[in-house]
């Protein structure tokens, strides 16, 4: 495949990945597309420091001017926490964005698709997308699972978005053979609570065991990824009872302004955040940190293998 011209490298990244040293992918749509600037931009810097300090190197992804960005500088970093023009791009949008020379913002799906081309083996997100509720009407389902059923990833996220049916999305995980791993726990998180009422197939005591269960699965020829779920730490967790109430309040404003597609998740987690006064961006930010840590230390162990 001669997909490497697309490619734009930082020199960083590059003489990491060339030496076997750990790197960690990050997404750039929670920056153009999941928070006001300039917290986004202090979230950026904050995160590639914390994967830094666990011995890695971050490299944060996103599609610019027509090239698949694997590393971003501060002013390619500045460019997409503006989020002016910035679209949103998934699996079925990366070759007309790289054809038309655009500019956006890569999703887990796309990120996992990217990291993969790069040889990035682990990526820390906030939480991936799912099942939606519904969506045996609807069928409105994200292209993140497709992509872990195909894709050699291990993606470290506080469980999948609390505002999906979480239930058959682990159902859909599970028909197209992708492990699911619960860091340190039996139950699968549900993105601002620990938990979620579900559990998850594995429970796996620390980074070196998942370092591991990854090198085994793709030693095997088993293709696709992995999912690592890794609580919100417990004293940023919120109330399971009242974040659902909240988010089928938000469900309800989305139905009446008609509201779908690619739109969905930022106005629901938009509409989720004015309804808990903010409460739930805390959330998301610790979250967030707490997953590209453990990213890190799986990556720092995946590279000894």
């Amino acid at each position: 495949m001669n997909y490497r011209e697309y490619l734009s490298i930082t020199p960083e990244v590059e003489k990491a990945l060339s030496e076997g040293k750990p790197v960690v992918a990050l997404e750039s749509t929670i920056l153009s597309h999941g928070m006001p600037y300039p917290e986004n931009i202090e979230f950026a810097h904050k995160v590639e420091k914390i994967i830094r300090d666990e011995g890695a190197v971050p490299a944060t992804l996103a599609i610019i001017a027509g090239k698949l960005k694997v590393g971003l500088n501060d002013e390619e970093l500045e460019l997409m926490c503006h989020g002016e023009n910035i679209a949103k791009a998934s699996r079925r949008d990366v070759a007309v964005y790289l054809a038309n020379g655009q500019t956006a913002a890569t999703t887990v799906a796309t990120t996992m698709l990217i990291a993969d081309m790069a040889g990035i083996r682990v990526f820390a997100t906030g939480g991936i997308g799912g099942v939606h509720r519904g969506a045996q009407e609807t069928m409105d389902i994200s292209a993140d699972l497709q992509e872990f059923a195909n894709t050699a990833v291990c993606v470290v996220s506080a469980g999948c978005k609390s505002i999906l049916d979480i239930g058959l999305t682990l159902e859909y995980l599970e028909t197209y053979g992708v492990p699911v791993l619960g860091y340190q726990t039996k139950d699968f998180p549900a993105f601002y609570s620990e938990t979620s009422g579900f559990g998850v197939d594995y429970e796996v005591k620390d980074a070196a065991e998942v370092a591991k269960i990854l090198k085994t699965k793709w030693d095997l020829g088993l293709k696709g990824g992995v999912l690592v779920g890794n609580p919100i730490p417990h004293e940023y967790s919120m109330d399971h009872e009242v974040i659902d109430k909240v988010i089928d309040q938000a469900l309800e404003m989305a139905k009446e302004k008609k509201i779908h597609g690619k739109a969905t998740t930022p106005f629901l987690l938009a509409t989720i955040k004015d309804l808990t006064g903010g409460d739930s961006l805390a959330s998301n930010l610790q979250l967030a940190y707490n997953n590209a840590r453990v990213a890190s230390k799986i990556a720092v162990e995946f590279a000894k293998l």
